[in-house]
């Protein structure tokens, strides 16, 4: 087991949800025999304190505590005599979104701290630089021991990144660097265009992955993390959803609170070579040390340091077994406390729970002491099932074997359903009734199976077993008022800020078809603008090149932001124009990359310079559409783009549309929401005010 300051690392439960209104009787349990007892948060605690090392017990939220991650790496590889840096890369996206906003307020003390952050145009190239990170001593020129990397990003980021993933991983990491790779999963599709499970992704590279349950979490693990890459030669992936990444903690950021063990050589035989990267590699090569090594090492380091743990034993004669990781742990803790199980409870009710840390590759040795002895096992995770398939392999061959249910129970119906997310609810009425059921109680309250051979009375697992059943019909009766609420009597779905330069660049001629893209501008397919199909981030316009062959249409429009034009989109055009194919790419370029928080174009393309691109690339014709047509001097664009402004907008895309082959409308105006925030920083100007007076209804007061 990991150890805390010394101590063996525990969970601790969320607290319940009010809103069910159940007295769920939770307990704060203590987290470590030497914690110190509860004080108040100074109130002039700022932003710098939560960067600043020498104050270990702060107030972070997840992106806080990955910089806080880095700056930790650096300071304890500096007590162990190595001179590292830290290098950060990656392509913004939910959750991860507002990463760079967090580096760039820590400021000096990460620059200091020889930690290089620098957002990438796009995932797959910001994985292949981190690949390079690691080679940076190989040769002998490395400036420092070894470079420790992170690399960030969104569900699609990781899938368009999977053959950089592969090849940097089958590389290696070097000894004194490692990866620890942010994986940004959006469950439930708030802000994406599908919901994303990512771990499948980094198994079909095997990349080990951890799963946090809270902010303390991401530290830990993080921490983990690091000495894992190097000490197995793998990159490491970890979770980061929203309930975990964007959720905010006090939290123990010590320096040494995680004490790392590598194992012992009886434990894992490690090669003479190492597992890092080296020169000269072949691709057999890695692939066999890959599996052959890489994976037992990763094994033996999770047995070493006991990544996976039972919570609770529940007692002598346990029977049920819980299993759950990451932000299903947190809501399995929830669960419990809703049907009043404790520690002595579930000790009662034979109940044991264990705690997944890494949930690929499973260790083995302590899934089977955990399942020992139990009748059935129940795996809580969300979305498709990887625990739970991993469990059932492990325990084919053994001697006795449990019952193992998750996505679906023994009857083949769903208990934790693969699609959407999982709630504290959900899972509470499932586990109860499994519960229940184990213990064969009426509806009652009454028991049918009390007696077993351990030290428990049959007095206290009956008056558990009525407990339980009194909870059930309470988290039923919510359920049943829950389900009997009408729909709402109207829905309000997302619009464009006021002020946004969307409102009028996606408006068509009439009688016209367009294409969504990616971007704030995906809203346009439920407004009444004619707009209705898009693609993957980087692929607009490359459906219409597959779709226009067979289509009696002749032309289309298809927008495209700034942004995703400089991650991948420019690649599409270039592919629509080779295919000869008819249509007016609308570049919506506004300065910012609005969906995230409003972060600067990374590389900072100039409408200029995407106007010379496009009329290289052999676009038809490229027109500039702006609010502000005075900014555009004679000879600021290439030969033979047109400057109008924007009340042109609509004659201009009809002259497009009688063109033949690929034309380009750049439609250029910042977004409203960071033009505000460049007026409120003092770096934009602000608009002249002017009064208008409604002389219908002005009284001619004087006020």
């Amino acid at each position: 087991m990991f150890a805390i300051n010394g101590v063996a690392a525990d969970g601790g439960p969320r607290n319940c949800d009010t809103r069910l209104h159940i007295r769920c009787e939770c307990r704060l349990r203590q987290r470590t025999a030497r914690q110190p007892a509860k004080r108040w948060i100074r109130a002039t605690s700022g932003l710098a304190d939560k960067f600043d090392l020498a104050k270990p017990r702060q107030l972070l939220n997840g992106m806080q505590a990955i910089v806080r991650l880095v700056l930790t790496q650096k300071a304890r590889d500096a007590s162990a005599g190595l001179r590292t840096a830290g290098y950060v890369t990656g392509y913004r996206g939910s959750p991860i979104a507002t990463l760079e906003n967090a580096f760039a307020r820590a400021g000096a003390r990460v620059t200091d701290a020889d930690i290089l952050f620098q957002p990438a145009i796009n995932e797959d190239l910001a994985a292949t630089a981190i690949w390079g990170s690691q080679q940076a001593e190989l040769r002998g020129e490395g400036r420092f021991d070894g470079v420790f990397a992170v690399w960030y990003g969104k569900g699609p980021g990781v899938d368009r990144s999977g053959d950089a993933f592969r090849h940097a991983n089958h590389a290696g990491t070097s000894r004194h660097g490692g990866v620890v790779a942010l994986m940004g999963d959006d469950h439930t599709c708030e802000s994406s265009t599908s919901a994303h499970q990512s771990e499948f992704a980094f198994v079909d590279a095997m990349i080990p992955v951890l799963s946090p349950a809270d902010v303390q979490d991401v530290l830990d693990l993080g921490i983990i993390g690091f000495a894992l890459s190097r000490y197995a030669g793998v990159w490491v992936g970890l979770k980061c959803v929203k309930d975990t990444i964007e959720s905010t903690a006090v939290v123990d950021a010590t320096i040494d609170r995680v004490h790392v063990r590598l194992p012992e050589p009886s434990e894992f035989a490690m090669p003479a070579d190492g597992l890092n990267i080296r020169l000269g590699d072949t691709p057999l090569a890695k692939e066999a040390r890959l599996h052959a090594a890489k994976r037992d090492a990763v094994l033996a380091f999770a047995r070493a340091n006991g990544l996976d743990r039972i919570i609770f034993d529940g007692g002598s004669s346990a029977r049920i077994g819980i299993v759950a990781s990451g932000k299903a742990y947190a809501d399995t803790r929830q669960a419990l406390d809703l049907l009043g199980i404790d520690d002595a409870r579930a000790a009662d009710l034979g109940i044991r729970l264990y705690k997944v840390a890494m949930t690929w590759p499973l260790e083995p040795e302590g899934i089977r002491r955990f399942a020992a002895g139990l009748d059935l096992v129940i795996v809580v995770e969300e979305k498709r099932s990887l625990i739970e398939t991993q469990i059932k392999e492990q325990l084919y061959h053994a001697p006795e074997r449990p019952a193992v249910i998750g996505k679906r129970d023994q009857d083949g119906a769903w208990l934790f359903p693969a699609a959407g997310a999982l709630d504290p609810l959900m899972i509470a009425r499932a586990i109860g009734l499994q519960i229940a059921a184990s213990l064969g109680h009426d509806e009652s309250g009454g028991s049918d199976e009390i007696a077993r051979d351990d030290d428990r009375s049959a007095d206290r697992v009956s008056d558990s077993a009525r407990h339980l059943a009194q909870r059930l019909a309470a988290l039923d009766a919510i359920e049943q008022r829950r389900s009997a609420l009408p729909p709402p009597a109207t829905e309000r779905r997302a619009y464009f800020c006021a002020g946004c330069p969307h409102n009028t660049s996606t408006r068509i001629p009439e009688g016209t078809r367009a294409y969504a893209g990616i971007g704030c501008h995906y809203m346009v397919q439920w407004m009444d603008r004619d707009t209705e199909g898009f693609t993957q981030m980087g692929g607009e316009g490359a459906n219409w090149i597959g779709e226009a062959p067979f289509s009696t249409r002749r032309h289309v429009y298809q927008n495209i932001g700034d942004g995703t034009y400089v991650h991948s989109g420019s690649l599409a055009m270039r592919a629509a124009i080779a295919s000869g194919v008819t249509m007016t790419f609308k570049l919506l370029y506004n300065d910012a990359v609005a969906m995230t928080g409003g972060q600067h174009l990374d590389g900072g393309m100039t409408v200029a310079q995407m106007a010379a691109q496009l009329a290289g690339e052999g676009a038809s014709r490229i027109v500039v559409v702006t609010d502000e047509p005075q900014r555009y001097r004679r000879g600021a664009l290439p030969a033979g783009v047109d400057v109008h402004a924007r009340s042109d907008l609509d004659r201009v895309q009809r002259d497009l549309a009688r063109v033949d082959g690929v034309t380009v409308l750049i439609y250029d105006q910042t977004c409203a929401a960071e033009k505000r925030r460049r007026r409120r920083r003092g770096t934009a100007p602000d608009p002249a005010r002017r009064v208008a007076i409604n002389h219908l209804v002005c009284e001619g007061c004087g006020d």
